[in-house]
């Protein structure tokens, strides 16, 4: 899930109605019988990539954005639990406080039981972003697919908030994504899934319903990845 998302109309921060649809979604998903992981990331808070540009340590940069996904994260568990969805933090950095440490098993067996998993502060290394943390973390536990939510309708030929004729396509394979150069997820991610043969679905999380109807497996929400 995109960090930047819980912006809603706000400047900066968290805007407590998205956060509360967003918390819908995921009880609608989890209640249709799939086990749910999450990963969100902090854009709305703080980006180490966007730190760097101004000066920053890009390492120093990178562990504040891990923990912008962390503030972000207990956010949503908390909206999660206020509707009475049991759910797991787990953190890739130690913060016994607040979170578990992530253990693989651990994480699995929580899945088992019905519990949403929520993955906090990325993979615990600068240079990583929250696309790889998600990919990584899928490939961990067995993941079917890969669902990332953004503010589109899934992958377009173009930028469709800039190129309102942009195609969209329904499904499209790794190698047509990477000849055409377009942008779905960082490189290391995206290479991770190949080589794993993760199915990919992007579509827009923005449209109340449309994670149930994904998961589903409704047809003309959002956009498939294939591997050939």
């Amino acid at each position: 899930m995109s960090g930047e998302s819980l912006l809603g109309t706000q400047g900066h921060g968290i805007d407590a109605e998205v956060l509360s649809r967003y918390a819908q979604e995921i009880k609608s998903a989890r209640d249709s019988g799939a086990e749910v992981a999450v990963v969100i990331g902090g854009g709305n808070i703080f980006r180490g990539v966007k730190g760097a540009t101004q000066g920053m340590d890009r390492v120093q940069g990178d562990y504040m954005g891990m923990m912008a996904t962390m503030i972000n994260s207990m956010a949503l568990q908390d909206a999660l639990e206020r509707l009475d969805v049991h759910t797991r933090l787990m953190s890739a950095i130690r913060m016994e406080q607040v979170a578990e440490p992530y253990i693989r098993r651990r994480a699995i067996r929580h899945l088992e039981k019905g519990r949403v998993v929520i993955f906090g502060s990325g993979t615990g290394n600068p240079y990583f972003t929250t696309d790889t943390a998600a990919s990584l973390r899928a490939i961990e536990i067995e993941a079917d697919v890969i669902l990332k939510g953004t503010r589109v309708d899934g992958i377009f030929d173009s930028d469709p908030e800039v190129n309102p004729e942009a195609e969209k396509f329904d499904s499209i394979t790794g190698d047509e994504i990477l000849r055409r150069r377009l942008s779905v997820m960082d490189l290391t991610a995206f290479t991770l899934c190949r080589d794993n043969q993760t199915p990919i679905v992007i579509f827009n999380m923005d449209v109340p319903g449309n994670l149930e109807k994904v998961i589903l497996q409704k047809k003309d929400i959002g956009s498939t990845v294939e591997w050939d």
